[in-house]
């Protein structure tokens, strides 16, 4: 019962809001009419049970007139029913493709939002696999939801409608038993509930592990597609290593975690299809053998028998609504789980950037970027840069070196604003623009021209201008391929990766440009020359480049280095450590 109320109140926070947003009241309105449309439907089953008991009695009296009356007004009962079908499919589709939009955009807001999407990463993300939690599980949330909602509703009412019917029923063909009539006020309608409880429980205990079972299906299938992915985007690297056996192995011993997980759901779904399947075979009969005695002692006609029937499947149907929906319950309940996960990551991600102890980037009226008592740390919380007094000035450019393992790039993401773990802060010159290029750069899907400009739109360059900076960085023959769509990280080579990243930066011209190796897949005099272009194009912009060539030290004013200071690192003077004994 517990898990019960923590899952509607789980279900009841992510939904709500949208009922609340800017889409309310188209969200509210079609929710409305869908549910006006089941009650109507529910209205229009109980005149269909009224039906069935005159039809056949007209049948077994052999009364022509009242036939054909009957079938009128069946073809009339069934106009209605088909027209009011089609219409709660319609709008129920309408309601649900708006309600996604709207909670795709939130997750999508929320996700890319401020790096959170990164800092996730970063603490372990409890929602794994988030394109899947956005793709997949809100369609499944909205749809499973609005189903299972609206059939409790429709359970509750035809419950409430057929009980009326069935306790009327239990008087006009009271319970018949050796000769004689028993009295047993709605007998029929105690049946029906017996019956249900008997098998809701049994269908609880057969299936509850399904929950579980589908929760690890989902994460499962993720997590292999997720590698085949990994694989398609590395192969080239899979392919220069031999990789292939090695790849097929780890991807086959994934795929058989996904398959032994599906032999448990088999297995638990055999067991409960065997009950639910035997369980609604014997409904069908079990009203007739409590209504036949009185129906062989010519207690009831032949339509009381039908209208029994049907009304007692109606019960039965209302109050078994759980073992009916049961599988689709244990994969909503995972989904839920999932999608609520993903939001617990989430808002763990903005905790982690609003931490009162955590690294924080302050705009202020300066003309220099200024470490103050800055300290870098492990996601663990082990030290790892110390820095502070460091002052990046306007047009100054700066090498940062060090081991490897140092946190160079560490201390470039904290002054991004993306590096929370740590204390101490970073003044940003206001108004000041920064520029990161990592040693592999980044280039979304889609036309040249739109991924070298990135994250700007397109339309902010011009093809004419980037056809001179392409010129410039020695890239000319992609000059005419600016609108082929690609995938430009697979389709071009690192070193030719690494240019583009420049022409995005003298594009852009930042006011601060903080290169991560960003030319260490280029030949020395490659290097040489884009780092005097960046000098030329880009004089006021300063520049800090972490590298390991002794090269790049002609292109630069100072050397930072990052040395051992017991625990962690801290920025010193490459020419006063040179200096010392």
């Amino acid at each position: 019962m517990n898990n019960i109320r923590s899952t509607l109140a789980t279900v009841w926070r992510i939904a709500a809001p949208y009922f609340n947003s800017e889409d309310k009241w188209a969200g509210r309105g079609l929710l409305a009419a869908v549910i006006a449309i089941e009650l109507a439907l529910v209205a229009n089953d109980v005149l269909l049970n009224q039906w069935r008991n005159r039809f056949y009695n007209a049948l077994q009296e052999r009364d022509w007139d009242g036939f054909v009356r009957e079938l009128i007004v069946f073809c009339v009962l069934a106009a209605i029913l088909t027209v009011l079908s089609i219409y709660q499919l319609y709008l129920n589709q309408w309601l649900q493709i708006r309600w996604r939009r709207w909670m795709t955009s939130k997750y999508l807001g929320e996700w890319l939002h401020d790096a959170n999407h990164y800092r996730m990463q970063l603490h372990g993300d409890a929602a794994d696999n988030p394109d899947q939690r956005i793709s997949d599980d809100i369609k499944m949330f909205v749809s499973q939801t609005l189903g299972l909602g609206i059939g409790l509703l429709s359970s509750i009412v035809t419950l409430a409608s057929f009980v009326v019917i069935l306790w009327g029923l239990s008087a006009a063909a009271p319970l018949h038993l050796f000769g004689s009539d028993v009295s047993f006020p709605g007998y029929l309608v105690w049946g029906a509930l017996v019956y249900a409880i008997f098998g809701t429980a049994l269908t609880q205990w057969i299936g509850s592990p399904l929950v579980r079972l589908d929760f690890d299906q989902q994460r499962l299938e993720a997590d292999f597609r997720f590698n085949l992915v990994r694989v398609r985007e590395n192969s080239e690297q899979i392919a220069l290593l031999k990789g292939d056996r090695a790849e097929r192995e780890q991807l086959s011993t994934r795929f058989g975690s996904v398959v032994s997980n599906w032999y448990g759901i088999m297995s638990r779904t055999k067991r409960l299809t065997a009950f639910t399947q035997s369980y609604s075979q014997a409904a069908v009969v079990f009203p007739v053998i409590l209504s036949a005695p009185a129906y062989f002692a010519s207690k009831i006609q032949l339509g009381t028998v039908m209208q029994i029937m049907e009304a007692f499947g109606k019960v039965q149907d209302a109050l078994s609504f759980f073992i009916s929906v049961y599988r689709t319950m244990a994969e909503w309940r995972a989904v839920v789980a999932r999608l609520d996960g993903f939001e617990r990551s989430i808002a763990q991600a903005e905790r982690l950037a609003t931490d009162p102890d955590a690294v924080k980037a302050v705009p202020a009226a300066s003309d220099a970027i200024a470490l103050q008592e800055l300290l870098v740390k492990l996601p663990n919380g082990a030290p790892l840069v110390a820095a502070t007094g460091l002052k990046l000035r306007p047009g100054e450019r700066t090498l940062v070196t060090g081991p490897s393992g140092a946190g160079k790039s560490t201390l470039f993401r904290a002054v991004a604003g993306i590096w929370p773990f740590g204390s101490g802060s970073i003044v940003i010159p206001e108004h000041a623009s920064l520029m990161m290029l990592p040693q592999k750069p980044y280039f979304p899907i889609g036309s040249l021209h739109a991924a070298i400009v990135y994250p700007a739109e397109a339309e902010k360059f011009s093809a004419d201008r980037i056809r001179e900076v392409l010129g410039q960085i020695g890239l000319p023959q992609l000059a005419s391929r600016l609108e082929e769509e690609g995938h430009w990280n697979r389709m071009l080579s690192l070193g030719e990766q690494q240019r583009l990243g420049l022409a995005r930066a003298l594009l852009h011209a930042p006011d601060y440009l903080f290169l991560d190796e960003a030319t260490a897949s280029l030949d020395e005099p490659s290097e040489a020359a884009l780092y005097r272009l960046l000098m030329e194009e880009l004089p006021a912009t300063t520049i800090v480049s972490i590298g390991h060539r002794s090269t790049l030290e002609e292109f630069h004013q100072r050397n930072i280095a990052l040395v051992r200071d017991g625990d962690r690192f801290g920025l010193r003077d490459a020419t006063k450590i040179a200096a010392s004994p």
